[in-house]
C-alpha cells in the first residue's frame, strides 16, 4: 500500500520515546497560524510503499530498540491516510517494532478506528482548549471533534498532549484555566503533558511559499513563559514536562 509523504528521518529524538525512524505524511486541514512546516499542508506527488517504510526501519533497527524507540508516523496529518498508516503499524507491530502516532485529531471518527489498534502510544498535538483561540490558531472554526477525538483516543491508548507555549496567545489566565479544566475531564488511560515553546524557525517557510505568517511580530517563548503556564498546571495537580 503506497501512502503520500512529505520527508522521512532515520534519527529523530523528539518524536517519541527513544530515537526513532520519522515518517511525516503529506496533506493538512488545519492550516495552524504557528506552523513551521506549511510545506506539508499539500498531498503532492511523492509516495512511498508501506513495505519500503519497512524495509527503512530495519536497516536501523539496532538504533532503535538499543534505545527503546521504534517508528513514528507525523505529518501534515496522518489520520488524513489512515488506511495507509493502519498497513504501516499493522506491519511493523507483527515485526515488534513499537508504533506512535503523532496527530492533532482532525479527522473522521473512522480513522482512529482504522489505525488505533495498531498503535502503542499517541502524541496529540492541541492548538487550544477554546473555541475561540481555536478559530484564531487555524482554518477550522470549531476543535469539538478534535476534543471528541482527544477524549477517544485517550480512554485507549497512553497519550502524549503537546501544547505550544505562545506569548500572550495560548497562556492567558483563561486559556490555561480551560486547559486545566480539560485535562482534569479526560478519562485517560495514562495522559502526560509536554509543554512546547513557541519558536519562528519556520517562519522562512511561509517566506518561500509566499503565505502570509499570521503571528507577526509574537516573540518565541521564553523560559519565564513556559516556567509560568508549568506552575499553573502544577498547582492544578498536573505535572508537564518541558520540552525545549
Amino acid at each position: 500500500m503506497k501512502g503520500y509523504y512529505h520527508s522521512k528521518e532515520t534519527f529523530g529524538t523528539v518524536d517519541g520515546a527513544g530515537i526513532r525512524y520519522v515518517l511525516f505524511l503529506a496533506g493538512c486541514g488545519l492550516g495552524c497560524a504557528f506552523c513551521h512546516n506549511p510545506d506539508t499542508w499539500g498531498q503532492g506527488i511523492k509516495t512511498i510503499d508501506s513495505a519500503d517504510v519497512l524495509k527503512d526501519v530495519n536497516e536501523y533497527r539496532g538504533f532503535y530498540e538499543t534505545s527503546g524507540g521504534g517508528i513514528t508516523v507525523s505529518g501534515g496529518e496522518p489520520l488524513l491516510q489512515p488506511e495507509f498508516v493502519a498497513e504501516v503499524f499493522r506491519i511493523c507491530q507483527a515485526d515488534g517494532i513499537s508504533t506512535t502516532l503523532d496527530t492533532a485529531g482532525y479527522c473522521r471518527a473512522e480513522a482512529l478506528l482504522q489505525v488505533l489498534p495498531y498503535t502503542d502510544h499517541v502524541l496529540f498535538s492541541l492548538k487550544a482548549a477554546s473555541a475561540r483561540l481555536h478559530k484564531y490558531l487555524t482554518l477550522v472554526d470549531s476543535n469539538e471533534d478534535i476534543l471528541r477525538n482527544l477524549r477517544y483516543i485517550a480512554s485507549r491508548k497512553s497519550v502524549t498532549l503537546r501544547y505550544v507555549v505562545i506569548p500572550g496567545v495560548s497562556d492567558t489566565e483563561s486559556e490555561i484555566t480551560l486547559l486545566i479544566d480539560l485535562l482534569r475531564s479526560v478519562k485517560a488511560r495514562e495522559l502526560k503533558v509536554d509543554l512546547l515553546p513557541y519558536h519562528v524557525m519556520g517562519v522562512y517557510k511561509w517566506e518561500e511559499l509566499g503565505l502570509e505568517y499570521r503571528l507577526e511580530g509574537i516573540p518565541p517563548a521564553s523560559t519565564e513563559n513556559v516556567s509560568r503556564v508549568k506552575e499553573k498546571l502544577q498547582r492544578a495537580g498536573i505535572f508537564p514536562a518541558y520540552t525545549e
